[in-house]
């Protein structure tokens, strides 16, 4: 099969495109013909060195894709074949073939598609999963959202605005903003200057930030006995943070790992069906993905790594 592959960390020149053995399925896994694969910032940070990848010669990035089943372990339920499919944590999914533990298996309905769940698949499972386990704040409560129109943040800003909260956010462009105001949001802020930063302190119950880089500054816009839902650093390392001043505005700031809560089968089937549930009533639309295909792939990582994308990067093998 061929897939996007590399031997040595670093820029994405070290990326190669090229043949490399199907994957073997174990008892327990399907094997997975790839329609779409979901490119992430984590995949860059793979590719660099900086975030932990599946052993493997050679490395192939990725983790999330969507396709259809093709061939079946020996203690797999065999009319699981030729069913579309939706994963978003199993490795080596850069290439024509992955092999998936049936744990893992999202199976997808009638009305998604694979290309419509790779579009939202990570990103809106996460989305789901700060709105819901993370930040659970109650309507009309003000919230915040660092990096808004970026894949994560898109989708988390209309399923907040669907559960009635007023949305606000900062954005890197003029072009980003307006994708932001257009899905209902409040008002957008510039997010590499901060005049707007004293009229806003204080403000809010919760700020969603996976910027990372400006921590400190997602502390200042909140309430007394606010939180920050830190999920992410897209901008950089966070800054050193005053705990002690923190204790005494009683502020808190909250992570997770979504992988914490999709613990079986029966998690991803749940919160999968309530992601898709928001769509079928309407009430996230998607921006729609910049694709590339998988021998492009290089040039798919300079373009996330740009900053330029509006939604999400997909790769098509």
């Amino acid at each position: 099969m061929q897939a996007l592959y590399f031997t040595e960390f670093g820029t994405s020149d070290v990326l190669q495109y090229g043949k490399v053995p199907l994957p073997q399925v174990l008892a327990n896994e399907v094997l997975v013909k790839n329609e779409y694969i979901g490119l992430n910032f984590a995949d860059i940070y793979r590719r660099r060195g900086t975030y932990q990848i599946e052993k493997h010669y050679p490395y192939i990035d990725g983790y999330e894709g969507a396709g259809s089943i093709v061939q079946v372990g020996s203690a797999v339920d065999p009319q699981l074949l030729g069913q579309n499919i939706l994963y978003v944590d199993a490795p080596l999914a850069n290439a024509e073939y992955v092999a998936v533990p049936e744990t893992k298996v999202i199976t997808l309905p009638a009305d998604i598609s694979p290309k419509l769940a790779a579009t939202i698949g990570l990103q809106g499972l996460t989305a789901d999963f700060l709105a819901h386990d993370l930040g659970s704040d109650q309507a009309p409560a003000q919230v915040f959202i660092t990096g808004i129109s970026g894949g994560v943040g898109q989708l988390l800003a209309q399923i907040l605005l669907a559960d009635g909260l007023q949305v606000f956010g900062s954005a890197s462009t003029a072009a980003k903003r307006s994708v932001a105001l257009k899905m209902g949001v409040q008002e957008v802020f510039p997010s590499r200057e901060f005049s707007w930063l004293p009229q806003q302190s204080g403000k809010f119950r919760t700020v969603y930030d996976g910027v990372g880089a400006n921590l400190d500054k997602s502390l200042q816009l909140l309430q007394h006995r606010g939180r920050v839902v830190f999920f992410g650093m897209a901008g950089g390392n966070p800054p050193q943070i005053d705990l002690v001043q923190m204790l005494a505005e009683s502020k808190s700031i909250l992570t997770g790992d979504l992988w914490d809560y999709l613990t079986s089968f029966a998690e991803r089937k749940r919160r999968s069906e309530r992601l898709f549930s928001y769509l079928r009533q309407g009430k996230i639309q998607l921006t729609e993905p910049k694709i590339f295909a998988l021998s492009a792939g290089k040039a798919a990582h300079q373009y996330l790594e740009s900053g330029k994308n509006i939604g999400k990067v997909l790769l098509q093998p």
